[in-house]
């Protein structure tokens, strides 16, 4: 006598149902996702339905005597909470589904990113263990989330020490500051970025460095030199910075060949601290034509006038132009569309 095929226990899915009692719970201003929100029993019916797709696949790929053998019941965490799910099983054993493996607890649906930004954000492992569970209804231990965090390193490793092209026409440091707490108290920290741009105009950022924020000495620049040199960064055409004391000696020594350019910006807005309220705007209208010369020469002529002016006033200001004058002047060596992008 023929066996009966046998069927999946899980009843047929109503979406109509489903449907119109969703609409209903949207009106009544429930939440579309977390812990028992809307759209959990979709989510539910869609991991099942995967389920059982897999196991029809699977079972066309084995020899005729497999086939399928009941469903076992599981308990897996998603941003959704808790989902009671009934994987299918085969007769020897050998289904393997890809959706939610055999021994996986946690439906990876971007628990582990969600992890991650709130550890990246500074929130503790306790902190990101409440927010879990009281946003998703999951409970996850913090040498779990531990784990997750772990993930990244690897990742971020890999990305510091990756190869970099021997050359690169342009190459930028510019620094994104924060105040960070640290051993219980509040600290300035600068994350310096150098970027590049490749010999085919594209941006890349070569590496970021964490630093203190202004307090770096020439060791530290020779560190983040020699670790772009260990990587494969054999020459610079232009390096644009600002006045960070000790890099730009830092970059000529292990890039003897490297014109050194001053970040125009940077000493413009240094100046600008120095001058009274209402001399800020002629002042500046007069700086202007030194840094939108045509050539070094009319830039030197308009830089004179501008001391003859302001320099009794301003003579700190006025120094300071004189003494960063070569690096800051590098650029005019170069034509205009090369001086843009300097």
């Amino acid at each position: 006598m023929k066996k009966k095929k046998e069927k999946p226990n899980q009843s047929a899915f109503d979406f109509e149902a489903f449907k119109s009692e969703a609409i209903s719970r949207l009106q009544a201003g429930e939440s579309l996702g977390g812990v028992d929100g809307i759209l959990a029993p979709l989510m539910q019916e869609f991991i099942q339905a995967s389920l059982e797709g897999e196991m029809d696949a699977h079972l066309a790929e084995r020899d005729p005597p497999n086939r399928r053998n009941g469903h076992g019941k599981k308990r897996v965490r998603s941003e959704a909470g808790m989902l009671e799910i009934e994987p299918p099983r085969d007769r020897d054993g050998s289904f393997n589904p890809q959706i939610i493996e055999k021994r996986q607890r946690k439906l990876n649906t971007g628990l582990d990113e969600q992890i991650i930004y709130l550890y990246a954000r500074g929130s503790s492992y306790n902190d990101i263990h409440e927010q879990l569970k009281r946003i998703y209804g999951v409970e996850m231990s913090p040498t779990t989330i531990s784990r997750v965090t772990d993930k990244v390193l690897p990742l971020l490793r890999e990305w510091q020490t990756r190869p970099l092209e021997s050359v690169y026409p342009f190459v930028f440091l510019d620094a994104i500051h924060y105040k960070v707490r640290e051993d219980g108290r509040v600290v300035k920290k600068a994350v310096y970025c150098i970027i590049g741009i490749t010999q085919e105009g594209y941006k890349e950022v070569l590496g970021l460095y964490l630093g203190l924020a202004g307090g770096e000495s020439a060791k530290f620049w020779m560190q983040v030199l020699t670790d772009l040199q260990g990587r494969g960064l054999e020459d610079i055409l232009i390096a644009s910075i600002d006045n960070l004391s000790g890099f730009a000696d830092a970059i000529e020594q292990i890039y003897p060949m490297t014109e050194v350019q001053l970040c125009v910006i940077h000493q413009i807005r240094n100046s600008k601290k120095y001058l009274a309220w209402k001399d800020t705007r002629p002042f500046m209208a007069e700086l202007k034509k030194v840094y939108r010369a045509k050539d070094a020469q009319q830039a030197a002529h308009q830089l004179d006038i501008l001391e003859q002016n302001w320099g009794k006033k301003y003579p700190a200001v006025i120094k300071s132009w004189h003494n960063n004058w070569d690096r800051l002047t590098t650029y005019f060596q170069y034509p205009q569309p090369i001086r843009k992008i300097i």
